[in-house]
C-alpha cells in the first residue's frame, strides 16, 4: 500500500480527505498535497474537517470553497474584504466561487489569491449540457479544480473511477487538482477508515473556522485547511490564513 500511495504523489497535485456525519451537512475537505513528493494520508485521528497535511512543499495552504452561495453583490463584498486583508505571505491560498462567477472574481480579486473551480467535466467539451470543461477553465486563467467532493460523490452519485478520470484529464490539461477522498461516519466507526480512503485514493470533523483555526495550525501533521462557509466571510477568512503564524510560533 506504501508504494502504491507513493506512486500516486507524482499523479495529483492535492489530496483532501473527508468524514462525513449523520447531523450535519456534507463537510469541507481534508487537504493534502504532493507536489511529486512522497505522499502521506492526513491523520486519521483528527475528526476536524477543512484540515490540512500536505507533504513536500513546506508551505501552509488555506482554500476557500464558496460551494453553492453568492450573489454579484455579496461577492463583490467579498472579494473586496480580501483585498483589503492583510495576508501572510508564506501561505499558498486558493478559493472556489460558483463557476458563473468565476471570471468576476478573477478580474477582480488581487493575483496574491489564485483562482479554482468546484469541478469540471471528464473530458473535452462537447454535447454535455451543464458541464465545465477543463479547457475552458484554463482558457479564463483558472488554475486549480476540487474534484471528488463529498457533495459531489454522496449527492451527485460521482463514484471513484469516475473521479479518477476526471483528475487524470484535468491534470493532462495543466490543472492542479485538489482530489478530494473521506468516509463517512458509519465507515469511520465501523473501522473501515484506511480501507475507504485507499480505495478512492487508488481512483486518481468539526469545521475549520476563526476561532478553532490557530489550535489547529499549531499541530504537527496539519499543513493547512480547505474553508466551506467561512471562507465566505472576507476578515474571517483573512484570519484563518494567518493562522500560519501559529504554526510558524509551534516550529
Amino acid at each position: 500500500m506504501a508504494a502504491a500511495a507513493s506512486s500516486l504523489a507524482t499523479q495529483v497535485s492535492g489530496l483532501c480527505r473527508e468524514v462525513l456525519s449523520r447531523e450535519s451537512a456534507p463537510p469541507t475537505a481534508l487537504f493534502l498535497r504532493s507536489d511529486h513528493s512522497r505522499l502521506r494520508l492526513p491523520s486519521l485521528r483528527r475528526p476536524h474537517r477543512g484540515v490540512v497535511a500536505m507533504a513536500g512543499t513546506g508551505k501552509f495552504f488555506v482554500g476557500g470553497n464558496w460551494k453553492c452561495n453568492g450573489t454579484k453583490d455579496s461577492i463583490s463584498k467579498l472579494v473586496a474584504d480580501l483585498n483589503d486583508a492583510k495576508l501572510e505571505n508564506d501561505v499558498d491560498i486558493v478559493v472556489a466561487p460558483p463557476y458563473i462567477y468565476a471570471d468576476q472574481v478573477k478580474q477582480s480579486l488581487n493575483d496574491r489569491i489564485e483562482i479554482s473551480a468546484q469541478n469540471c467535466w471528464v473530458g473535452k467539451g462537447g454535447a454535455f449540457t451543464g458541464e465545465i470543461s477543463a479547457e475552458q477553465l484554463i482558457d479564463i486563467g483558472c488554475k486549480w479544480v476540487i474534484l471528488g467532493h463529498s457533495e459531489r460523490r454522496h449527492i451527485i452519485g460521482e463514484d471513484d473511477q469516475f473521479i479518477g478520470k476526471k483528475a487524470a484529464f484535468a491534470l493532462s490539461q495543466n490543472l492542479k487538482v485538489i482530489a478530494c477522498i473521506g468516509e463517512k461516519l458509519e465507515e469511520r466507526e465501523a473501522g473501515k477508515t484506511f480501507d475507504v480512503c485507499f480505495e478512492q485514493m487508488k481512483a486518481f470533523a468539526g469545521s475549520v473556522n476563526g476561532s478553532n483555526c490557530s489550535e489547529l495550525a499549531k499541530q504537527e501533521d496539519i499543513d493547512g485547511f480547505l474553508v466551506g462557509g467561512a471562507s465566505l466571510k472576507g476578515p474571517e477568512f483573512a484570519i484563518i490564513v494567518n493562522s500560519v503564524t501559529s504554526k510558524k510560533v509551534a516550529a
